[in-house]
């Protein structure tokens, strides 16, 4: 597996605002980690429909999210990944969001099985 090639992949499927195509990368017993949530790892969705859910709320609530400034880094030994990128996109009150951020990626057997996010906090 080409770990570099698939996080650009997948960077491109989030800015499609597909869940679908996002999902095709993702195992079943897969997890997701957002950096907002009451617990120190923010929230915490597990198994496919509830990554899908998820994911699906992040394109309702930025409807013109895009993840930009994109580079992708891997280590295929450890089966590890991660990117780094510039968050855009207006929530639908009209709130612009700007932001720094970098997702870590875990792969087994071809597919992603945690994604844990992490972006900056301006004030």
């Amino acid at each position: 597996m080409d770990i570099r090639s698939t996080l650009q992949a997948l960077c491109d499927a989030f800015n499609a605002h597909d869940p679908d195509r996002v999902m095709a990368f993702f195992a079943d017993d897969c997890v997701l980690e957002m950096p907002r949530g009451k617990e120190p790892w923010g929230a915490r969705f597990e198994g496919r429909e509830a990554v899908r859910k998820a994911i699906a709320a992040r394109f309702e609530g930025l409807p013109d999210v895009h993840y930009g400034k994109a580079e992708h880094f891997a280590d295929e030994a450890a089966g590890t990944g991660m990117s780094k990128w510039t968050l855009t996109g207006t929530s639908r009150d009209g709130t612009k969001t700007h932001v720094r951020g970098c997702d870590f990626y875990t792969f087994g057997q071809g597919k992603v099985i945690r994604k844990d996010s992490y972006w900056k906090i301006v004030e």
